[in-house]
């Protein structure tokens, strides 16, 4: 067997489809600036709905900059080289470079790294706001892959236009909140696994990590949900073209903060393939529970929203019942009929628990 993540040139592979996923550096307007008490030489900067500690006077409000948000790696380069001591990194999978984290300075949360503008000529100075420019500083995310089971071969991308398993972090897209404003919601618990989708269209039955198609062996990592719960027998009678994704957590995977003593699919996605429409809560529950399937954990649902980024940052904070710090939590509209609803409609974003990422090791 090969595990998906024993060869750097596969590795690579990921780490790239990642990046371009999600843009890491943007263009930003700085929105506000606000004084850190004691502190003669720094302040805080406002981006989104981000803070990051700048030098006193270096941004005014209103300024455009350069925003390398949480997980970005960037290259090595001069004017990065005073992230040397707190920043710099070394391995096999991502070679070297400066990572950026989340870090707390002077008592206060700094996320993200803001630089002038004027620093990269490589941009255009009349760039748009929210310019994606990570391809253009050669910047990559951040990426270790920590799963110590064997996970399965690769044998290609995801098929059907199955989507990719990562949410928006609320700091990124705050306009979030004011489309959720009133509406239902639902907030689930965000688990600490890896991501594994099963699929069945048109008798075709596989099973996918977040960007590829694994090859089908019984002890693959990615095919442990067919294994517990007879997936391929139960999707063949169902008679419906879909996809079931949820986060697979357990021994050897990331820091298994479950502690559990084998794998569990905490299912948190059904995906109509011929309608290309998620199902809508309620009725992910129902079909869970025809299934014989567990899914991710709610800790909230409620008619009319109304939490702000302070708000959700202070639910995100948390342990698992094992004592251990929660990843954070997902919060979604909650469609309170039974019936599909586009994927364009829904709203979904993640919130981290910043004590947890405070605490990371590389």
């Amino acid at each position: 067997m090969v595990n998906e993540f024993n060869e750097n040139n596969e590795v690579r592979k990921v780490i790239d489809l990642a990046s371009r996923e999600r843009p890491l550096v943007r263009i930003q307007e700085v929105s506000g600036i606000v004084p850190i008490e004691g502190a003669d030489k720094i302040e805080l900067a406002k981006i989104l709905g981000w803070q990051c500690v700048v030098l006193k006077g270096e941004f005014m409000p209103g300024d455009k900059a350069v925003y390398f948000e949480v997980d970005s790696f960037l290259p090595i380069d001069e004017r990065y080289e005073f992230l040397r001591k707190s920043s710099y990194r070394k391995n096999d999978f991502m070679g070297e470079g400066f990572r950026i984290k989340t870090m707390r300075m002077r008592g206060q949360l700094s996320q993200g790294l803001l630089q002038q503008i004027k620093l990269f000529p490589e941009i255009d100075l009349n760039s748009d706001i929210d310019t994606d420019v990570t391809e253009a500083l050669g910047v990559r995310k951040w990426y270790i892959p920590e799963v110590q089971t064997a996970t399965g071969t690769m044998v290609g991308e995801k098929p059907y236009g199955i989507p990719t398993t990562d949410e928006d972090r609320l700091q990124s897209k705050p306009q979030y909140l004011d489309y959720l404003r009133g509406r239902a919601y639902i907030i689930t618990t965000k688990m600490d696994g890896t991501s594994g989708t099963v699929f069945w269209n048109d008798s075709d039955f596989g099973c996918t990590s977040r960007n590829y198609k694994i090859e089908e062996d019984e002890e693959s990592l990615y095919w442990f949900p067919n294994r517990k719960y007879g997936l391929r027998d139960k999707l063949n009678g169902l008679g419906k073209n879909i996809a079931i994704q949820g986060e697979i957590c357990g021994p050897g995977i990331q820091k298994n903060h479950l502690r559990l003593k084998d794998y569990t699919w905490y299912v948190f996605d059904v995906y109509d393939l011929d309608t290309g429409m998620y199902y809508g809560h309620n009725e992910l529950r129902q079909f869970c529970d025809e299934m014989g399937l567990t899914p991710v954990p709610v800790e909230e649902a409620g008619e009319a929203f109304g939490y702000s980024v302070e708000d959700l940052l202070n639910k995100a904070k948390g342990k698992y019942p094992t004592g251990l710090d929660k990843e954070g939590i997902v919060v979604r509209d909650n469609d309170t009929g039974n019936e599909p609803y586009s994927s364009g409609r829904r709203v979904s974003f993640k919130v981290l628990n910043n004590e947890a990422l405070l605490k990371e090791k590389d």
